[in-house]
């Protein structure tokens, strides 16, 4: 039996929509601070907007600034659709509404204080007990007041 080329299409495209993104260009700027992404591969964030193109940021308190507010940041319409951050252990992209964020610790990003991305709960457990922090958050908990509290 002939899969349409049409429906193969389709389905390939849906299956990358929820794939992480590829690494991100030489070229391709954080929309919230400016800072070419690819210089921090260790803290990339990105976001795939329900058109399909892709925001990279370099770091977490930068993507959630962006989603907590897309139009300050020329971005009108719906809000992004997937959502990753970098591990900090393994250094691989996961889904950010999966993650752990640490909050207040040691360890600083390109812009200083970070939300650090864990995949698991112990994670987020080591690296406190490693490297300090206030608190874990969930994406859900990362708040207006939380972003605040990294300036």
């Amino acid at each position: 039996m002939r899969i349409p080329a049409a429906l193969a299409i389709a389905a390939g495209l849906a299956a990358a929509a929820g794939a992480p993104p590829q690494a991100p260009g030489p070229k391709d700027k954080c929309p919230v601070c400016g800072m070419f992404v690819a210089k921090f591969p260790e803290w990339t964030a990105a976001a795939r907007h329900p058109d399909g193109s892709v925001a990279y940021f370099d770091g977490a308190k930068d993507l959630f600034t962006f989603l907590k507010d897309p139009g300050r940041y020329g971005r009108t319409g719906a809000p992004a659709g997937d959502v990753w951050v970098k591990d900090y252990y393994q250094q691989r992209m996961l889904e950010a509404r999966k993650a752990w964020f640490v909050a207040g610790s040691k360890v600083l990003g390109p812009m200083g204080r970070e939300l650090v991305p864990c995949a698991t709960e112990a994670e987020a457990r080591t690296f406190m007990k490693d490297h300090g922090g206030s608190r874990i958050l969930r994406f859900a908990e990362v708040t207006p007041e939380v972003l605040r509290g990294l300036q």
